[in-house]
């Protein structure tokens, strides 16, 4: 992939660049209170990682223009720090929005906080967020906030180009890489890789700072309100601490003796079933003969078959439970030989642009899904957990001011006949549930997390109409395509993870080692940074999260940013020639030696285990 140079040719008029940063606990010295909240006080705080790109990269385009730059913080007293913390790094005036008022604020809440002293300080020609926060996840605030301000908006700026007004941007979705281009002003979020962090970590250096170039906004400088947990249509429920306990059994004597030791542990935890005994569930029949009763929306994305059947699955369980009917809802649906009914769908909407016939763009489907929520009026609206979903449903909750739940692992139905949506959060290791107030509840759902049911032949096909939409996004998509695909990994029940200590000359040995498992591969951090998997690869604190029947970590010394994304896996077996390795506190099962002499007694092993 030709990936092109950065550069900012400014406008012939000076900048005004405002960047929002969040602060967020340490992941390490995350504790819960008896009250089952997340304990903040005396907790280390910092920076939030995405943030760090949007705050160098922010600066350096106010400097080209001759422009300013001012950073926005929302938080209690100490996210004061994240203002000082960007005033040493160059920005020129910070804004902390601190009030009580503000306490329990969702990702609405916070969108309009952050709107309104947007507008009161502003106009800006650009506003730069991180492409979310590594707390939670959701990517929503920025998608909810562009929507509110009436602005275009691109997600994961990974490239950032200007040439006067004019910003061409290369952009980081999941498995997929989109060109774009778009006219200021506009929302911009950061992918981890655009550019060198803003990183200055030392609060004796931040008690330096001059506090007169920071301004505290109370509640009522933006406005009456209301704010907070008040203005929030989401609620959170009981939420858990997920205590994941693993062996820590070491392989001890001889090779042979390790591999039958290891084998039989295997064998014992069920980890070496080649697939699931129980039958994929099937997809309820119909429970409406019309549309009288509440209805459920999914919205399909392009390309996704995987995840749309999951969400077409889930919706129709819901529907049965409920006395519901279902609505799929997305472009391209007009295919006469893509029957969706059997999956569950009642309804197949197709969305078309019919007045200019160009290729719709989220911003423009969220606009035609608006309009038809507001009429219908549906129970639940679900969307996958992807780039796509997040922002078509993320600017759909802000149109109409609907509870969203974000990057949901289940949903269920409460007593009251409410949509409850269980929320993972710090890579795994709570786990909340979220409950909607608003009349229309919305939940994104991570792909690979709900059954993937069997299509039920009994059900009749879907009645299909069409939706027109608007087609007026100011964004121009110059082209989308993938070099990967992440549903393999985020459907994989086992999965090798490879670090940097594995050699790429070796990738063709491993590669032998995974296919005779049936394995998919993901990797850390540095190995996605230096090139050697593509970005879609990478589990950790910045990308992703996997749960799969088995894992191997190869090559890794077993640092937390990368083991809390596989804090689900059912077992975990690590390889490492260092006998002191951090790695050894996150397995079921351990060898101390060379990975490739490991895998070349122990795979072959396995995979007769599996085919017997």
């Amino acid at each position: 992939m030709f990936d092109p140079p950065d550069e900012v040719i400014a406008p012939d008029r000076p900048l005004r660049v405002a960047v929002l940063a969040k602060q967020i606990p340490v992941f390490e010295d995350m504790v819960l209170g008896p009250d089952g909240r997340m304990v903040r006080d005396g907790i280390d705080m910092h920076m939030n990682d995405y943030c760090r790109r949007a705050v160098a990269k922010g600066t350096e385009v106010a400097r080209a223009s001759g422009g300013t730059v001012t950073v926005l913080t929302l938080g209690p007293p100490s996210a004061e720090n994240v203002c000082r913390e960007a005033l040493l790094f160059g920005v020129d005036a910070g804004i902390h929005i601190c009030d009580p008022e503000f306490a329990g604020s969702d990702t609405w809440a916070t969108a309009k906080a952050l709107t309104a002293a947007l507008e009161r300080f502003g106009p800006f020609d650009l506003v730069m967020m991180g492409r979310n926060s590594v707390d939670s996840d959701t990517g929503q605030v920025p998608p909810q906030l562009a929507e509110l301000m009436g602005l275009p908006f691109a997600t994961g700026v990974r490239h950032f180009s200007l040439h006067g007004d004019r910003l061409e941007l290369r952009l980081e979705h999941d498995d997929e890489w989109v060109d774009v281009e778009v006219q200021l002003p506009a929302v911009v979020s950061c992918a981890e890789r655009l550019c060198d962090p803003c990183k200055i970590k030392d609060p004796e250096a931040w008690a330096t700072v001059d506090s007169s170039h920071i301004t505290t906004v109370s509640a009522a400088d933006l406005g009456s309100g209301p704010w907070g947990q008040e203005a929030s249509p989401t609620t959170v429920g009981p939420v858990q601490m997920i205590d994941v306990e693993r062996g820590r059994q070491m392989m001890t004597g001889t090779l042979d003796e390790q591999i039958d030791q290891a084998v039989a542990i295997l064998a014992e935890k069920g980890a070496l079933a080649s697939g699931s005994s129980a039958e994929p569930p099937l997809v309820p029949g119909r429970v409406m003969a019309g549309d009288d009763g509440p209805a459920i929306a999914v919205l399909v994305e392009p390309g996704r078959e995987r995840v749309n059947r999951e969400l077409l699955g889930a919706a129709a369980d819901l529907a049965a439970e409920i006395g519901g009917w279902v609505a799929a809802l997305g472009p391209d649906l007009d295919d006469p030989d893509e029957d969706l009914g059997p999956w569950g769908a009642d309804k197949q909407i197709n969305i078309v642009d019919r007045e200019n016939g160009a290729s719709l763009v989220e911003e423009d489907l969220a606009s035609a899904m608006s309009a038809w929520a507001a009429e219908t009026q549906p129970w639940a609206v679900l969307a996958p957990g992807t780039a796509w979903g997040r922002e078509v449903a993320s600017r759909m909750a802000a149109t109409l001011g609907a509870g969203l739940t974000g990057d949901a692992v289940g949903l269920k139905v409460d007593d009251h006949g409410k949509l409850i949506a269980l929320k993972p959060a710090f890579g795994g290791w709570l786990v909340a549930e979220i409950l909607c107030a608003s009349p229309i509840q919305m939940a994104t759902v991570r792909p690979g997390v709900l059954p993937f049911p069997r299509p039920n032949p009994d059900r009749p096909p879907a009645r299909r109409l069409s939706l027109d939409s608007p087609g007026h996004s100011r964004l121009e998509i110059i082209r989308r395509y993938r070099d990967d695909d992440s549903d393999e990994l985020a459907n994989a029940s086992v999965v090798i993870g490879v670090g940097q200590g594995v050699d790429p000359a070796d990738y063709p040995k491993l590669e032998k080692h995974q296919a005779a498992i049936g394995a998919a591969l993901c990797a850390t951090r540095k190995v996605t940074d230096y090139g050697w998997m593509p970005r879609a690869r990478q589990v950790g604190i910045t990308g992703h999260s996997i749960s799969p029947r088995l894992y191997f970590a190869i090559g890794m010394s077993g640092k937390f940013n990368h083991t809390v994304g596989v804090r689900n896996a059912g077992t975990v077996v690590g390889i490492n020639p260092d006998p002191d390795a951090p790695l050894w506190e996150i397995v079921d099962i351990g060898f101390v030696g060379d990975w490739a002499e490991v895998f070349d007694a122990l795979i072959p092993r396995l995979a007769e285990a599996q085919a017997g």
